[in-house]
């Protein structure tokens, strides 16, 4: 099997064998990745029309109880400026999304134990109270599915966890022993189970990552059929173990972005910072490549340059939500257009 005849053939089965997954990586080429390109964009098309989804995100804390190699919020980084955002700064935030347009507000920290589940409970309740038909994603790390439930019965809709890496060998190079990717599974198939619109996903090129990795990723995506998948490069900080790794570039990250549109058309796929940050058109890239999301910085400006999971991020200029015109401007330019929908995904059967 060529490289043509495994796109075709992911586009109309939506999986291949193992082995033609690692070929389908490893054997590209430019014109090749311009028919995967093309294919994904159908499958897009038919699933969502021309919508992008605008969500207004809110890092509340760069806290994190946890010791991640390549993360630059990692605890054992005492270089790292720190701060935890109030209720009422947290609620501001997502007034002032709601009023600049967006529909979903996405809450991100480190896994920061000042907030108590009540906390974190009555924060999302308040947004929910204050802004109903806004949708409230959390991404705030790893939990028992007894907290899980309590954030899904306080009126959260869906929950951000990446899997990082689905092969444990790979994932314990890149954590410290007390994180295991089996615990981190087990929360998603919580989230999941619950009710959560749920995201998962990887980072690549990250150190010591091999294609095999990368179809072990695909593999447990596809068993897993999250509704939300966001994947990014690996980018170093240099607070951290991984600071002289080199980092990822935009290429593998846009062409993953295609093969998980063919996997998996009813995923809703960001073009994520890391991608805009690796790349200036990194966004539009991933937009032509399949990704139908982009999630926009609704936090203080005066704590954006502090939530520095990788170093060069950008959090200010197009990528704050308060620049929305001009970031539709761009999304606009090439064909697409920003829905004013809170963009849930098809694969949910129930709505709140």
């Amino acid at each position: 099997m060529n490289q043509r005849e495994r796109i075709i053939r992911l586009f109309e089965e939506r999986i291949l064998p193992e082995d033609e997954l690692a070929r389908l990586i490893t054997e590209r080429d430019a014109e090749t990745d311009e028919l995967l390109y093309e294919k994904a964009r159908i499958r897009q098309n038919e699933v969502f029309g021309k919508d992008i989804y605008l969500r207004g995100l809110i890092e509340f804390s760069n806290y994190c109880r946890n010791d991640c190699y390549y993360c630059g919020l990692r605890r054992s980084n005492t270089k790292a400026d720190r701060y935890h955002l109030t209720k009422d700064e947290i609620l501001g935030c997502a007034v002032q999304g709601r009023e600049l347009g967006f529909r979903t507000i996405v809450l991100q920290s480190g896994e920061d134990l000042s907030y108590s589940d009540q906390d974190i409970c009555d924060i999302v309740s308040s947004i929910k109270n204050r802004l109903p038909d806004t949708a409230v994603t959390l991404s705030i790390g790893e939990k028992t599915r007894e907290q899980y439930q309590m954030y899904y019965d306080a009126g959260a809709d869906r929950y951000l966890l990446r899997h990082e890496s689905a092969s444990p060998e790979h994932y314990a190079k890149l954590h410290p022993s007390d994180l295991t990717f089996e615990n981190r599974k087990r929360c998603l198939y919580d989230l999941k189970d619950i009710g959560f619109q749920t995201g998962a996903g990887m980072m690549l090129e990250s150190p010591y990552q091999t294609t095999d990795d990368i179809v072990k990723d695909l593999l447990f995506l596809a068993e897993l059929k999250p509704e939300m998948i966001g994947i990014g490069p690996f980018i170093s900080h240099h607070d951290t173990p991984f600071r002289d790794m080199p980092s990822g570039g935009a290429d593998l990250t846009v062409f993953m972005i295609g093969v998980l549109r063919l996997m998996l058309p009813e995923a809703l796929i960001p073009a994520t910072t890391a991608l805009g940050t690796i790349d200036p058109m990194g966004r539009e890239k991933g937009i032509l490549a399949g990704a139908n999301v982009i999630m926009p910085n609704l936090s203080p400006r005066s704590v954006r340059g502090k939530y520095l999971l990788y170093d060069g991020k950008i959090s200010t200029g197009e990528e704050g939500a308060e620049s929305r015109a001009k970031l539709c401007e761009r999304i606009e330019r090439i064909g697409y257009h920003a829905a004013d929908s809170r963009g849930d995904s098809p694969l949910m059967k129930q709505r709140r």
